[in-house]
């Protein structure tokens, strides 16, 4: 199994993960066009896609998945609550398959299951995906770290994981406070404290690679994410790898 982050930001998130001859898209939030362009970047062909799947309805998270549907004929994975939010965005859809949160299932090569998360839309879900052999979990938007997350992800060779803001950025940052008070509360953003203390938890277990993702471009900085993973984690010894991922580029492909 394989995993690159397209992109991942305020403006626009999208994972594609491979296994056999499965193409999956967790998330389309940036335009079909710009999805297109950056698949052609990393080698790889629209046509060869074999599904989306939808975390939550927000735009930065949708935005290209109805176009990719039309156009390719794809079908769009998401749960009862998403697809009734993201209608009106979205559009007619090629399918648009319903999964439970909770309920795991068999996309072709790939099993997937999505998990509860805590973000303030109709019903936000992580995923982990496996090929059998290895998993990935993808936990963005979520403004706390739950029991379950933790249970989902300690199983796990492979973690996508928000540090979305610096507490401090983010108090003195130009945002009303409204939207701070949003940012920061348990249905909001995960700051990159919890992040770190997170990672901490999971040292010892069979995660081989870290992506950092989603971060803020108003409140936040790679370099502070960096250093406090470095304060966190950085004594334990971690068997894993740390990457992070950024809004402009993908990353690059990581191995399973």
């Amino acid at each position: 199994m394989r995993f690159c982050v397209l992109g991942s930001g305020s403006r626009g998130n999208a994972v594609l993960v491979e296994s056999g001859s499965t193409a999956v898209l967790l998330d389309a939030g940036f335009s079909g066009k710009e999805i297109r362009r950056r698949l052609a970047l990393i080698g790889r062909r629209p046509e060869d896609l074999t599904a989306v799947l939808l975390s939550h309805e927000h735009g930065d998270h949708i935005s290209g998945a109805g176009v990719l549907s039309r156009q390719l004929r794809l079908p769009v994975y998401a749960n009862v609550g998403t697809h009734r939010a993201a209608e009106g965005r979205l559009q007619e859809l090629h399918q648009r398959p319903e999964f439970e949160t909770g309920g795991a299932f068999i996309l072709q090569d790939l099993h997937v299951h999505p998990f509860r998360v805590s973000h303030d839309t109709a019903d936000p879900v992580g995923f982990v995906i496996s090929d059998g052999a290895n998993s990935l979990c993808c936990c963005t938007d979520t403004g706390k770290i739950t029991a379950l997350i933790r249970q989902r992800a300690r199983g796990c060779q492979a973690l996508i994981l928000e540090a979305n803001y610096d507490p401090q950025m983010l108090a003195d940052g130009p945002y009303p406070l409204p939207v701070k008070q949003r940012v920061r509360s348990s249905q909001g953003h995960l700051a990159n404290d919890d992040a770190a203390r997170f990672l901490a938890e999971l040292t010892g277990s069979p995660l081989r690679q870290v992506v950092l993702a989603h971060l803020s471009s108003t409140n936040n900085l790679p370099e502070l994410v960096q250093a406090r993973m470095r304060e966190e984690v950085g004594l334990l010894n971690p068997a894993f790898r740390l990457d992070i991922a950024g809004q402009e580029q993908p990353t690059q492909f990581f191995s399973l």
